[in-house]
């Protein structure tokens, strides 16, 4: 599960970086930046639906934000 985590962190990472690429390099008449933008919203929308769904299925267990006291 770690590594399909990551996996999804560093296709958004990439595709973050991407963009900033090509609206560096084009010159406005290109549709590369936005599209690069939605696909990494969509990839970070994926990772959010996962993650619930990991934890529901009882495939990954959060830790509690809090230490249990006794």
């Amino acid at each position: 599960m770690k590594l399909i985590v990551v996996l999804f962190l560093f296709a958004i990472v990439i595709a973050l970086f991407t963009a900033m690429f090509f609206m560096l390099k084009d010159d406005g008449n290109s549709k590369r930046t936005v599209w690069w933008l939605t696909l990494r919203i969509g990839l970070s929308v994926s990772l959010i639906l996962f993650l619930i769904i990991a934890v529901t299925m009882g495939w990954i267990t959060p830790h509690p934000a809090l230490p249990p006291t006794q």
